[in-house]
């Protein structure tokens, strides 16, 4: 009888434990169904959200390009790679006023020789130096890019002679080093990375007058980095 009454009282027991387990571990799922978490996960704002093109400055550099002629007699054209810096200042979200400082450096083929040292002269190194400025117009933009049109005008300086040796540029068909007047038009597709950072790609139809032999077009192209800078001003 000890043996039997001791076996259902150990039953009874674990039926009992079993029961208040269940009610317990019902009750906690229950209560963490129906509970809101304390502090929700709200989605980070967007990186673009406070893009509003009302920054006094913008400061660009980057890496350019431009195809040009060593003189009026070249059998080749140059193909130059150099830098490209802008400050821009801005008046409103769509008019600003620039300048620009552009350098181009490479080899150029030279033109018909007509004479015996000129014929030694294979590739020379030539360069050109541009100091420009002028109006900037923002024609479109959005919080993702914009886009951009600009003339600036001013001079550009053609390094030709420096591995001439001596020999003088017209023998080779090149121009004589000088200052010349120099034009940029063209504009610039912003891609913003942030309300200051924003990634540039500027094509350009570059012209000199080296000569005075009338302004002759070539093409640029320049990528880089934009930065805005400055407090912003107040937009309509």
């Amino acid at each position: 009888m000890k043996g039997k009454r001791s076996f259902w009282l150990g039953t009874a027991g674990l039926a009992v434990l079993m029961t208040f387990s269940t009610g317990f571990f019902s009750a906690a799922a229950q209560a963490q169904v129906i509970s809101p978490p304390p502090h929700p996960n709200l989605p980070p704002p967007a990186p673009l959200a406070g893009v509003k093109y009302n920054f006094p400055w913008e400061i660009y550099g980057g890496i350019g390009y431009a195809a040009t002629d060593a003189g009026p007699n070249v059998l080749q054209q140059a193909l130059l790679g150099g830098f490209d810096a802008r400050a821009v200042r801005e008046f409103s979200q769509h008019w600003g006023v620039g300048a620009n400082v552009r350098g181009y450096f490479g080899t150029s083929g030279v033109g018909a020789t007509t004479s015996g040292a000129a014929g030694q002269i294979h590739g020379p190194f030539v360069a050109e130096y541009f100091l420009l400025g002028g109006p900037e117009y923002r024609v479109l933009s959005d919080r993702h890019a914009a886009m951009m049109l600009h003339t600036f005008v001013g001079g550009v300086y053609g390094d030709f002679q420096h591995d001439l040796n001596g020999v003088p540029p017209a023998d080779v068909g090149f121009f004589s080093n000088q200052m010349a007047l120099g034009m940029a038009l063209g504009g610039s597709i912003d891609l913003n990375r942030s309300p200051r950072l924003v990634f540039r790609i500027a094509p350009d139809a570059l012209m000199s007058d080296f000569g005075g032999n009338g302004l002759a077009e070539h093409m640029s192209l320049s990528v880089g980095i934009v930065y805005r800078l400055g407090h912003q001003f107040k937009v309509k």
